[in-house]
């Protein structure tokens, strides 16, 4: 162990005190989260990531989420076709970088436990304890078949993560020479080292959308990502502390979160227009149609109605909450989901290192004449 220690409740806040975190989704992917034909759309290459890291960092952004992808959407763009391995990434980053936490999206189905804690552990001694965790279970059937791996149901898929993160844990305490087998998982002599870097395990995120995917959270994670929905942040408040509450009841405190997609110009008219170029007239309406027919939703399954308004919402950076206007008006949604409940926030551009730097300057302080940002 180092000789200072890094308590898990600094860990948990990733290593600040902004009452409102602000975190960048989904850089390590080709076009990010933005399902659009727009030349100027994200590159996801690494010289693009790297300056970004070095941007966000500087900047006081608080994290990195990477989308754990494989096969990538097709459509004209070839939807995050070309992405990069998240815990290899965060390691890079961490390397290039001084403050900010980067998350690795670990498919637990796909990567053995001891091979993943030994991983993982190699990227938090890079980063001095700024590593984080969003264990996945997946959902894409084809891209585990490039694997030779066969999907679980719902309810044996978060049985089989529970096996799985009780191992990686294990792995990371002080036992050595230990045995551990449950109904999924027969693993004989195991041995890691090194250990947590600080004595404290990474945080650790989920945001499983089914009820058994909540609970997993609700039992293991430090942090759930949930939706959030403009037209009903009372709802998205009580939401909220019902999760919170069900983490308490089992001794432990729960921070929620959301996704978010910005298109912030300095006057309204500017950013509708944008968004209206990107997302509306030049969305890759291909590979939305191929998204949702992973998901089976289609007109023969859902209706014409709802496939429309489902085209739209994955054609909205994959359905998240989207932030559209001038900094005022960005800074005081912001405001509201905090007001809701919500710790934070992971938001995407649709060129995070055009984008970023006019978010920081009129955005953020804004946050923090609101008291949300230090």
């Amino acid at each position: 162990m180092p000789l200072t220690a890094v308590p898990q409740s600094r860990r948990n806040a990733m290593h600040n005190q902004n009452a409102l975190k602000i975190g960048l989704f989904g850089a390590n992917c080709s076009s990010g989260r933005a399902v659009t034909l727009v030349p100027e759309r994200w590159s996801g290459n690494w010289q693009d990531n790297l300056a970004l890291v070095k941007m966000a960092d500087e900047a006081g952004i608080d994290f990195m989420l990477p989308i754990g992808r494989w096969k990538g959407y097709g459509g004209d763009t070839d939807y995050q076709g070309a992405t990069y391995e998240t815990i290899t990434w965060a390691s890079g980053l961490l390397a290039s970088s001084k403050r900010i936490t980067v998350f690795g999206t670990v498919h637990a189905p796909l990567f053995n436990p001891i091979i993943a804690a030994k991983m993982m552990m190699t990227a938090d001694h890079i980063g001095q304890g700024r590593f984080g965790l969003n264990i996945v279970c997946g959902w894409n059937e084809d891209e585990f078949e490039m694997f030779g791996v066969s999907q679980r149901d719902h309810e044996r898929r978060y049985e089989f993560a529970q096996e799985w993160w009780n191992a990686v844990q294990l792995a990371w305490s002080d036992q050595e020479n230990f045995n551990y087998k449950g109904e999924h998982l027969d693993l004989k002599g195991i041995r890691a080292k090194p250990k947590p870097y600080g004595g404290s395990r990474p945080v650790v995120m989920n945001a499983g959308a089914s009820a058994n995917g909540r609970q997993f959270a609700i039992n293991n994670c430090d942090a759930f990502f949930t939706r959030a929905d403009r037209d009903s942040l009372p709802e998205t408040k009580s939401r909220v502390q019902g999760f919170k509450a069900q983490a308490r009841e089992l001794g432990r405190d729960m921070d929620c979160y959301t996704v978010g997609v910005v298109t912030c110009r300095p006057t309204k008219k500017e950013a509708t227009d944008y968004y209206t170029h990107t997302v509306i007239e030049n969305a890759d309406w291909n590979a939305v149609d191929g998204i949702l027919k992973k998901k089976n939703l289609s007109v023969e399954t859902v209706g014409e109605e709802a496939f429309q308004r489902h085209r739209r919402h994955y054609a909205n950076g994959m359905g998240g909450y989207p932030l559209v206007g001038d900094p005022d008006q960005i800074a005081s949604e912001l405001a509201d989901l905090a007001g809701a409940g919500l710790r934070g926030i992971a938001v995407s551009f649709v060129n995070y290192l055009d984008e970023l730097p006019y978010f920081v300057d009129e955005v953020i302080p804004r946050l923090r004449k609101m008291g949300l940002r230090e």
